[in-house]
């Protein structure tokens, strides 16, 4: 396709169009591997999996993997609700952060609008550093992603970046007492969900604020 198009002479620049090759993708059903055979002309199809599934988990799952790896897509992982599922790990961390942002707002009628400018001297213990620096890292790594084609690099980060919310939020109130530390980690939740709904957009996956 690529000397095709660049005989025909219209102006399409050396290296161009770019390709990335996959890998066959095995597919788990009920414990059960589906049947795929080219022969016989039996195939699971895209439309398959997302109504068996959704839409999310199915663009989820397979940009979690390189394209050079072998991947099993366990139908029965991708409808569950609970940690296994990472897709649904990763969004549960974006909804969580939005219900303390709601709860703030009926309790207390704050603006999420005025977190950009909030003094972050507050965030001192080692949970909310970690998360910081980890939220730090995401512009440099997307770039990466993009030069590399490696989707899975996005996946992969926002995985660890709901991991890592979550432990911060085990181990810190964020609604507390004291006005400035209080300010201070709604600005760094308020972050950490912009950062989790833009990797989602990234991939084509929503971000939902109620679970």
């Amino acid at each position: 396709v690529r000397a095709g198009l660049q005989a025909a002479g219209v102006g399409i620049p050396q290296g161009y169009p770019d390709y990335v090759l996959h890998t066959m993708v095995r597919v788990v059903k009920g414990g059960e591997e589906v049947k795929i055979s080219k022969r016989a002309g039996s195939y699971v199809t895209l439309r398959d999996l997302i109504e068996w599934t959704s839409k999310d988990a199915v663009r989820f799952f397979l940009l979690s993997r390189k394209p050079d790896t072998e991947y099993t897509f366990d139908v029965d992982l991708a409808v569950q609700k609970n940690n296994d599922n990472p897709v649904y790990y990763v969004q549960y961390a974006h909804a969580r952060i939005c219900s303390v942002l709601a709860a703030w707002q009926e309790k207390e009628g704050g603006d999420p609008a005025t977190l950009h400018s909030v003094n972050l001297a507050a965030l001192q213990s080692p949970a909310a550093q970690a998360l910081m620096l980890l939220l730090a890292k995401y512009p440099a790594m997307l770039s990466d992603a993009a030069r590399d084609f490696a989707p899975h690099d996005v996946t992969f980060y926002l995985r660890e970046l709901a991991a890592c919310y979550h432990s911060y939020y085990d181990a810190e109130r964020i609604l507390v007492d004291d006005e400035a530390v209080k300010w201070a980690r709604l600005a760094l939740v308020k972050a950490t969900a912009q950062v989790l709904h833009n990797g989602l957009a990234v991939l084509g996956v929503s971000a939902p604020q109620k679970m």
